[in-house]
């Protein structure tokens, strides 16, 4: 009996020193992930609230903001320092001084970055960032109506950020962007009629990982297939492995 019970007394010894053989399951930090907000003309504040609660909800996603509710403030860029992966989703803001260089010295880092449609054009004082960072060519778009048929680049159809990811079509008008850097890694092209242009793609700078999307009109955030494309965007520049709740 009294050797029964000094057997158990060192498993049990054991299993508070070595908590994993006890079944307990040790948990990946969150993703931190902090959504700087502030395209007007579509309502990113409310798109990007309603990503945050889907992330937080079914994903190991830690949020933090940076929303402006004027062109020429953003508060809360002080999460850049502290985040693993920046969303951005601002369109010609006027920021400069202190909160403008707190921008640039996050995305010259060479830190993770996903882009949103308008993030192109992101800030009117520092629109050289999507050329030099996001590898893009922004040059307009075409006209409102044709829907865009959203499509696989050929080469690649099986990239860790498409997986879930089925074709689908988005009511937001097509971006002008073909003439990307070279080494921009072409995923999606998006479709009109006569016209097709790349709107998403993946690239190194600095060594970190990059994404950017046109995509990302009021209503893809509606899509299963677009929020999907984003979730694994944010854990791909991340580099860490899409870890659900």
């Amino acid at each position: 009996m009294k050797q029964t019970l000094l057997v158990l007394g060192v498993v049990w010894s054991f299993c508070q020193c070595y908590p994993s053989f006890a079944g307990e399951k040790k948990t990946a930090k969150p993703l931190r992930v902090c959504l700087v907000s502030g395209s007007f003309e579509y309502d990113s504040n409310t798109s990007l609230a309603k990503l945050q609660k889907h992330l937080e909800a079914h994903y190991n996603v830690q949020c933090t903001r940076a929303f402006t509710k004027v062109f020429d403030d953003l508060p809360g860029l002080e999460n850049l320092d502290t985040c693993d992966v920046m969303l951005l989703y601002t369109r010609r803001l006027t920021i400069d001084g202190e909160q403008l260089e707190r921008v640039k010295k996050y995305c010259l880092s060479g830190k993770p970055i996903v882009g949103l449609r308008t993030a192109s054009h992101g800030f009117q004082k520092w629109l050289e960032l999507d050329k030099e960072v996001f590898g893009g060519n922004y040059k307009g778009h075409y006209k409102d109506g044709p829907l865009t048929e959203v499509e696989f680049a050929d080469q690649d159809k099986t990239h860790p950020i498409l997986v879930g990811v089925k074709p689908f079509k988005s009511v937001g008008s097509l971006y002008k962007n073909t003439g990307l850097l070279k080494d921009a890694h072409v995923l999606l092209y998006g479709s009109i009629p006569d016209q097709r242009e790349p709107i998403a793609w993946t690239r190194s700078y600095k060594g970190g990982r990059v994404f950017y999307t046109s995509l990302g009109h009021q209503k893809d955030f509606d899509d299963d297939n677009f929020v999907r494309l984003i979730v694994n965007a944010l854990f791909w520049t991340s580099e860490r492995e899409v870890q659900k709740k």
